[in-house]
């Protein structure tokens, strides 16, 4: 993820990836990234959204009734996923920690258990986790769903964000158009 637009910073980010299936989010209008990346690159305007942040605070979560947490952190990543009463697997997140900021990514509550509080528990739990290493900032990159939840936790909406991936060998007809 790009912390900022410049169009060195995304020629430069860009043309540094030589690995197929290379992501890169930049926080800019999807239609206006694609002009600035080189040759083999596809906006994927599935998956554009908005670059929120929020400054952090601790919350203690408490998961909702009849779900249960883990957390657990491998290289360097932290993971939280909870389940339910039966042990299926309902909700979970993840973030790593950048110095004083933390960036939140892949919060996901499976559909049958969505609307009780699972996605906000999960990213307080992660905030909470965030803080308590030191971390001051949350940064995350959101879906139009995602967003709605993270505003009524206090997470503002700094820009547009494109998602490009690096497919140097062409695009089919079912992947996304470049503009």
């Amino acid at each position: 993820m790009l912390p900022d637009a410049h169009e060195l910073a995304v020629r430069e980010a860009a043309a540094s990836v030589t690995v197929p299936h290379t992501w890169l989010k930049v926080p800019m209008d999807p239609e206006e990234v694609g002009r600035r990346l080189p040759a083999g690159w596809v906006v994927d305007k599935a998956e554009a959204g908005h670059l929120m942040a929020t400054d952090l605070r601790p919350t203690a979560p408490r998961a909702p009734e009849g779900y249960t947490a883990s957390v657990e952190t491998r290289g360097g990543v932290t993971y939280v996923q909870v389940h339910d009463a039966t042990g299926e697997l309902a909700a979970q997140g993840q973030m790593a920690l950048l110095g004083k900021a933390t960036v939140i990514d892949r919060v996901t509550t499976e559909q049958d258990h969505r609307r009780r509080g699972l996605g906000a528990f999960v990213m307080c739990t992660l905030a909470d986790h965030a803080v308590t290493e030191g971390a001051a900032l949350g940064v995350l990159g959101a879906t139009d769903e995602g967003r709605a939840l993270y505003e009524t936790l206090d997470w503002k909406v700094y820009a547009p964000l494109a998602a490009c991936i690096y497919r140097p060998w062409g695009v089919s007809p079912r992947d996304v158009e470049r503009p």
